[in-house]
């Protein structure tokens, strides 16, 4: 009989997308249930979720829910997949203008706490005795970020249910704390609200409680999972997680190579491989004229996709981009966030017509063929849990420039004399996280570009012929699944 798993998250693409946890939740169900495994992804019933559903029927009722009492369970698939999605429909949480966390303006919303804890509930009440549902109950409920950390809580204290549960941690920087009276409103026991418990500095913390109370613990990289029990990277919780240090587990995510693969990405003006590079450079042409760049083969075109945030250190680029120019390099960035650095880079633009191109904002087609027609790619992440960009610069054969941290540790093998002559080189690592750390590493990979066209060539295959899908972390999912439950 399969495993069957309850997986819980706030986001999954390609039905709704604020960042890189949506495109875990898209593809590592896809890639467990290609091993076997009954997954159903449980999730809020968003409208623009509700709206890309196919065969959206109601399934069951769910009752005794904090604030909102019931909720409709409404089960669809998402197009083009065979997997089943539990859509929690409650209009008033749920159905409103704007994100997921947030109004149009970027403003939290107030209610938060509600939204995300009745899918906590919701996901409690599944794999308990007194689910609405007969005939499919999960043995594994898997949990993502805070927004589903009182799920572990709830199935413990509340809900009794004989289900394991697994917290993925994707980014310690969010952790979903609130005022302590959100203890009584979303029905939580007030023994809970201690040190041993969802208690964090006077407020109640969703990413503690999931942390506290769940039986297992991974995260998206190997190199995460020890960072995170340290001061630099645990944001507070350091203390909590070392003590349970041996249960974190670090798996790195893989890529969704059907619609991250250069042979067949139809956002391209051509298709290449790691054996007809060729390709790539009509990509970058096609790139340069559509972001107006001056039409030049040989400029080293430097790429950027990112949000404009402290976390991913695009500041330490701006001392040293107008030198790069100087020099003869051209840039292209997509991203927004932090109004004082798309200014930043806005003003650099302005200044270098056809050298440099900034698109704030968000472009799925643009992101693909940034990444396509860069030469190098550049994400210096001051802490980066997994990241997927390098993984996709990998796979299309643009050398990532990355900082020693989290999964960029783990994933871009540094193009030092030792790793390219047992050619494993991929990409380039900076020393420190530094503007001149950066800029040393931007240095190098530009000497190599330059003057050494083989050895470029032969970081470029190493990087594109690695397996970069969901299997081989499917496979370790899998089998951590498979030790809770036995």
């Amino acid at each position: 009989m399969p495993m069957k798993v309850l997986f819980v998250s706030s986001e999954v693409f390609p039905l709704i997308k604020t960042g890189g946890l949506a495109d875990v939740s898209g593809s590592l169900p896809t890639a467990l249930q290609g091993l076997g495994v009954d997954i159903r992804i449980l999730m809020p019933g968003y409208t623009a979720v509700i709206n890309q559903l196919k065969d959206l029927q109601l399934i069951a009722t769910v009752h005794q829910l904090p604030h909102i009492g019931t909720a409709e369970l409404l089960l669809g698939t998402i197009e083009h997949t065979q997997v089943k999605v539990m859509v929690i429909k409650a209009k008033s949480l749920y159905e409103r203008e704007g994100g997921p966390y947030a109004d149009t303006n970027g403003q939290e919303w107030q209610d938060n706490p509600i939204r995300f804890g009745v899918l906590s509930k919701v996901a409690a009440i599944l794999a308990s005795d007194h689910s609405p549902i007969s005939d499919w109950q999960p043995g594994i409920v898997h949990c993502n970020d805070w927004q589903t950390g009182l799920a572990p809580a709830y199935m413990k204290l509340v809900d009794q249910s004989k289900a394991k549960s697994i917290i993925s941690l994707h980014n310690m920087a969010f952790q979903g704390s609130y005022p302590p009276h959100w203890v009584t409103t979303l029905g939580l026991p007030s023994a809970g609200f201690s040190i041993e418990g969802y208690e964090y500095h006077g407020q109640l913390s969703f990413l503690k409680a999931g942390i506290f109370y769940a039986d297992a613990i991974s995260t998206v990289s190997p190199r995460y999972a020890k960072e995170i029990q340290t001061a630099a990277f645990g944001f507070g919780l350091e203390g909590l997680l070392t003590k349970r240090g041996d249960e974190i587990k670090g798996i790195l995510n893989g890529i969704e190579t059907e619609e991250w693969n250069p042979e067949t990405d139809q956002h391209l003006i051509k298709n290449y491989s790691s054996t007809k590079l060729a390709g790539k450079k009509q990509v970058k042409k096609a790139l340069q004229e559509k972001l107006g760049l001056n039409i030049d083969a040989n400029a080293p075109l430097l790429g950027v996709v990112s949000r404009l945030t402290y976390q991913k250190g695009l500041d330490m680029l701006l001392p040293h981009l107008q030198k790069l120019i100087d020099s003869g390099c051209q840039f292209a960035l997509l991203g927004g966030g932090e109004s004082a650095l798309e200014t930043a880079f806005q003003s650099l633009a302005a200044a270098n017509p056809g050298r440099i191109s900034v698109t704030i904002g968000y472009n799925e087609p643009l992101s693909h063929q940034i990444m396509a027609g860069c030469d190098m790619f550049i994400m210096p992440s001051r802490f980066e849990p997994c990241g997927l960009n390098q993984l996709y610069g990998l796979a299309y054969g643009t050398p990532p420039i990355v900082n020693a941290t989290g999964g960029l540790a783990d994933s871009v093998v540094d193009s030092n004399i030792a790793h390219i002559e047992n050619k494993t080189a991929n990409g380039f690592v900076m020393v420190e996280a530094s503007a001149e750390g950066l800029m040393a590493c931007i240095m190098r990979a530009l000497d190599m570009f330059h003057h050494a066209k083989k050895t470029w060539r032969q970081i470029q295959k190493n990087g594109m012929s690695q397996n970069l899908s969901w299997d081989n972390s499917a496979k370790e999912y899998l089998a951590l699944y498979q030790k809770l439950v036995s």
